[in-house]
């Protein structure tokens, strides 16, 4: 399953993710926000996928702001969430396969359409390593 959630400033990118992972097959559910509303607040977003996230391990989580900066902050407050904004396929490909990132944040004013859409699919593609060196790591992580 995958959770994904914006604010007024990630809402237009977000309609586009989910047209991309109904292509894809991928199911998912939809967070909010449902409409552009100026007035909402990223954390509801970020707590309601870090929450979920962390109760649910296997699951993976996207959050959309205009940084994506507060997403990830929130979202990393939460026991097991490993949340990475990014920027590039490359950059989310090493952040699955060295950190086993399990939320993608992304920046809606700072990634354009076509690459959010490349970073998503490669998000879900990608698979953790597993090198021990990456395990090592990411246990540590996790402890904290």
């Amino acid at each position: 399953m995958i959770v994904i959630g914006a604010d007024h400033g990630g809402y237009e990118l977000k309609e586009k993710i989910k047209k991309k992972l109904d292509e894809l097959g991928f199911e998912y559910e939809d967070i909010g926000a449902f409409k552009p509303d100026p007035k909402d607040d990223y954390p509801q977003f970020a707590e309601r996928v870090g929450r979920d996230i962390s109760e649910h391990p296997d699951w993976k989580g996207i959050l959309l702001c205009r940084s994506g900066q507060g997403m990830a902050m929130i979202a990393n407050k939460f026991s097991g969430v490993r949340a990475a904004v990014c920027h590039s396929v490359e950059e989310t490909k090493k952040t699955r396969e060295h950190n086993d990132a399990n939320v993608l944040c992304i920046g809606a004013d700072d990634v354009k359409e076509k690459d959010a859409l490349k970073m998503v699919q490669a998000f879900l593609e990608t698979i953790f390593s597993k090198e021990k060196r990456h395990t090592r790591r990411v246990k540590q992580i996790n402890k904290l």
